[in-house]
């Protein structure tokens, strides 16, 4: 084999090992962003709103709450909130790039009402999971 034949396959050998350790640091960021809340329980409502969704779950009398932008990575104003019946609401509110919340009340078998906000878009659902 002459010099020219070993220098193409090394330089394909490092190009392939370059590709796989890429795709080994890329394939976390992608799980995360499958999973992008922090909220226990099973999913119950979505709402999505002109710039963004709120997500509410649900575990053993707990509502918990997040809202995510449509567009993440900026640093935008967001909202989110969760009311039991009879009880003051939990708020999360600021400038945030990928959510607000999550937020959690013990509502028991109380109904509760949920808002979110991204930006100037915003949603606010009442007396829900009753």
């Amino acid at each position: 084999m002459d010099r020219g034949a070993i220098r193409r396959r090394v330089a394909v050998g490092l190009a392939l090992l370059t590709a796989s350790g890429l795709l080994a640091v890329a394939a976390p960021t992608q799980a995360q962003a499958a999973a992008p809340t922090s909220c226990a329980g099973r999913k119950v409502k979505t709402y999505p709103f002109s710039t963004g969704t709120l997500y509410v779950y649900k575990k053993r009398g707990h509502i918990c709450a997040i809202t995510l932008p449509k567009n993440p990575g900026r640093q935008q104003w967001m909202m989110v909130s969760v009311q039991a019946y009879r009880a003051n609401p939990v708020i999360d509110e600021g400038l945030y790039t990928r959510r607000a919340g999550p937020v959690t009340v013990h509502a028991g078998q109380r109904c509760v009402w949920v808002k979110g906000r991204v930006g100037r878009g915003s949603v606010s659902k009442g007396w829900i999971l009753c």
